[in-house]
């Protein structure tokens, strides 16, 4: 059996909504000081739309495939579907993850929803602390 499925080498060698977006409603980074993976994801909201996700990611090949299905998935989705997605939803829609690079769906999950709290803040608006994560908890060196 290989390694990685189709998809994750597919979304590796063919990432999708790769880049910055200029003057972003959100932005968020996150990082595993562990692995060294680094990921970035932009966004822009129109009328609650995620009209445009992209990512810059350094890292291994699941980190960049899970940053591409990640934006993918939210990819002109309302804020709130954005908010539920969980990395267990990247890791499904990559066929699977070798369970030492979960870890990497995980980020991707948090550096979305890192950039709605960047988005929220920018906006003054209210939003559900216990969807986002702790600006501190961002960048880390998590086991996940």
């Amino acid at each position: 059996m290989a390694l990685y499925s189709e998809k994750v080498m597919d979304h590796f060698r063919n990432p999708r909504n790769i880049g910055m977006i200029e003057n972003a409603d959100g932005i968020g980074e996150v990082g595993n000081a562990k692995c060294g993976d680094i990921m970035k994801v932009y966004l822009k909201i129109e009328n609650g739309i995620i009209a445009d996700a992209t990512f810059e990611t350094f890292g291994c090949a699941s980190a960049i495939a899970s940053s591409s299905m990640a934006t993918e998935l939210i990819k002109g989705k309302p804020i709130s579907d954005a908010l539920a997605l969980t990395n267990q939803a990247v890791v499904e829609a990559l066929d699977g993850l070798p369970a030492h690079k979960v870890h990497c769906s995980v980020l991707a999950e948090e550096a979305i929803k890192n950039a709605l709290k960047d988005y929220y803040a920018k906006n003054n608006m209210e939003y559900e602390l216990d969807l986002l994560p702790d600006s501190e908890s961002c960048i880390h060196g998590s086991d996940a």
